[in-house]
């Protein structure tokens, strides 16, 4: 068994809390992104061109506000959206405080990727339900979200990779989690072997989320 001599217990129970900060900002912040991503994935696709009811109006606003979102350096959010990040958790440090700009990065992410993996299924499986006299919502819910569901899946994966370095760069800041101990002891404290084990233990959160969406992906496609 290898170790390493520098993980002292109470260096090893501080990784561990860390890897639990950093597995909760990145699980509680992607529901949070589908659950409001995908509304807004389907209400671009319906509202833009060549979707079940095109306007303008309805499509333009919510695809600026999301580009404007997207757009932001994560760093700089997390600065900009302080005010709003106390309203809502009661505090703008901590692991519950990060989880506010993380959520909100991730969902104008997610909603781009969400609407091109809508955009993906085939028209004529769309203008067949409407031949059949589906409703729009029966379209969207019933047709659309299932067709695309292997996209709609591998959209979710790639969120969940970039959410573990944007929760690394919340550590910053006082985000907690792997990051907020990297730059405590690896960074400010002079122990570089403690930023090398952080770098290992997030790659290997990142294979393993990789995996398990391949996985997940590879599954729906062979139903």
């Amino acid at each position: 068994m290898i170790t390493l001599p520098w993980l002292t217990p109470t260096l090893t129970d501080l990784m561990l809390d860390a890897a639990w900060e950093t597995l909760l900002m990145v699980v509680i912040s992607v529901l949070v992104a589908v659950a409001i991503g995908l509304p807004l994935a389907l209400a671009l696709y319906s509202t833009g061109n060549g979707g079940l009811r095109p306007n303008a109006w309805v499509n333009r606003p919510i695809g600026l506000l999301i580009n404007a979102v997207r757009s932001t350096p994560f760093i700089i959010l997390m600065v900009a959206i302080v005010p709003f990040t106390r309203l809502v958790a009661g505090t703008s440090i901590g692991t519950a405080a990060a989880i506010v700009p993380l959520a909100l990065a991730s969902t104008a992410f997610i909603a781009r990727l969400f609407e091109s993996a809508l955009r993906e299924v085939d028209r004529g499986v769309v203008e067949a339900a409407r031949a059949m006299g589906a409703t729009r919502l029966q379209i969207l819910l019933k047709v659309l979200v299932p067709e695309a569901l292997p996209g709609l899946i591998a959209a979710v994966t790639v969120t969940l990779v970039s959410l573990v370095g944007y929760s690394a760069m919340a550590g910053a800041v006082g985000g907690g989690g792997l990051g907020d101990l990297g730059i405590r002891f690896g960074y400010q404290r002079f122990m570089p072997e403690v930023m090398a084990t952080v770098v290992v233990v997030l790659i290997l959160f990142v294979q393993a989320l990789q995996s398990i969406g391949d996985w997940l992906v590879r599954r729906v496609r062979r139903r």
